[in-house]
């Protein structure tokens, strides 16, 4: 309750920008503490070696984990990197209120093309400090009958000199404030300027729009702080994180695509493909028999499949009740929107280096089944 009292006001009181200026000092000081466990971690593996030591007996022990196939028992098999993990992503980065609110601060299009970039950038840099830690974890704690959810923090318990624990903690505490702080602003966006302004009061002033986001805000954390003790007895937090999420992630990035690339589908096709895929997941995930049938297909093919039945749906409904008018987005011309020019080309390099990262980790041998 502390750290959602004190990420409620300064996000609720001081706006997009403090959660902006914030959310930077707490990436920087994360992105540090999460390098130093990785660091720290290797050097308990290696002795006497060190890092490059510790590395070693790691990719000794765990080699099989260093394959970015996987393999045919993985949790996540590889072919749901091209169905559900691929739209999931896709809609966190490219369509979450959360991650694009950022954005939208840029001052201009070319500032959020690098904003944009430099992020992907960063998130290069991930399987180091999240995921090399969680297989270091592993192996010091296997067999131990250990949570899964509880295993990180035992590690830095471990490894993390006495004098350092002080930075960490703050550094996991403003990670924490800055997700929960990202969402509180971006939930209060949505109603005030979705809800309240379109729908509830059309003619209201921007005062009373600020002051319903922040009511709004309020009872957001309150019911956020009160229900968020009870996902303690959850197996796994993330994997029924990753349940709810896909309930609203595939039907809107769904409807955002459509919206994108077609101008005469009409807009009850959303409304309907919006209930449709909410329904549909809801009860693939929790209604028996439907539950087994997803679980052998695995829930993330599932989501692929329905995200490709709402396409269709959408489609078929704008060929048989097209709008009468094409819809054409219009430019406000709020800001300069003069893309920058090395943004192809920065992107395109970020897509070769993921394909390389996978390409020279990968082992396709072992979906190949043995006899």
């Amino acid at each position: 309750w502390a750290v959602g009292i004190i990420g409620s006001i300064y996000a609720l009181f001081g706006g997009l920008r403090t959660v902006a200026v914030s959310d930077t000092i707490n990436g920087v000081g994360l992105l540090i503490g999460g390098f130093l466990i990785t660091g720290f971690a290797l050097a308990s593996m290696g002795g006497d070696g060190g890092i490059s030591a510790g590395f070693n007996t790691l990719v000794a022990e765990q080699r099989s984990r260093f394959n970015s196939v996987g393999g045919p028992e993985s949790s996540v098999p590889f072919a749901t990197i091209f169905s559900g993990i691929f739209l999931l992503n896709l809609f966190y980065w490219t369509t979450n209120q959360q991650i694009i609110q950022r954005t939208f601060g840029a001052s201009s299009l070319a500032e959020g093309q690098k904003g944009v970039l430099l992020t992907g950038a960063l998130k290069l840099l991930g399987p180091l400090y999240l995921v090399v830690p969680g297989m270091i974890a592993y192996s010091i704690f296997a067999g131990k009958d250990i949570k899964a959810d509880h295993a990180y923090g035992l590690l830095v318990n471990k490894v993390l000199p006495a004098p350092l624990t002080g930075f960490f903690a703050a550094a996991m505490i403003g990670a924490i404030l800055s997700s929960f702080n990202s969402a509180l602003n971006s939930a209060c966006t949505l109603f005030s300027l979705g809800l309240y302004k379109n729908v509830f009061v059309p003619d209201a002033t921007e005062e009373q729009v600020v002051r319903s986001g922040k009511l709004f805000g309020w009872i957001v954390a309150i019911a956020a702080m009160s229900i968020a003790p009870l996902l303690a007895n959850t197996a796994s937090i993330f994997g029924y994180l990753q349940k709810m999420n896909g309930m609203y992630f595939i039907p809107i990035f769904a409807v955002v695509l459509v919206g994108m690339l077609t101008k005469r589908v009409p807009a009850f096709a959303a409304k309907l493909a919006l209930v449709v895929g909410f329904s549909l997941i809801a009860i693939g995930y929790f209604v028996s028999p439907f539950d087994k049938i997803v679980a052998s297909m695995h829930e993330f093919n599932f989501l692929g499949i329905v995200f490709s039945w709402l396409i269709i749906l959408m489609l078929v409904i704008g060929e048989l009740y097209p709008r009468e008018t094409e819809f054409i987005q219009e430019d406000v011309g709020a800001v300069d929107m003069t893309p920058w020019k090395f943004a192809k080309p920065a992107g395109l390099i970020l897509i070769a280096i993921v394909f390389t990262i996978y390409a020279s980790f990968a082992d396709f041998s072992v979906l190949v089944p043995t006899s």
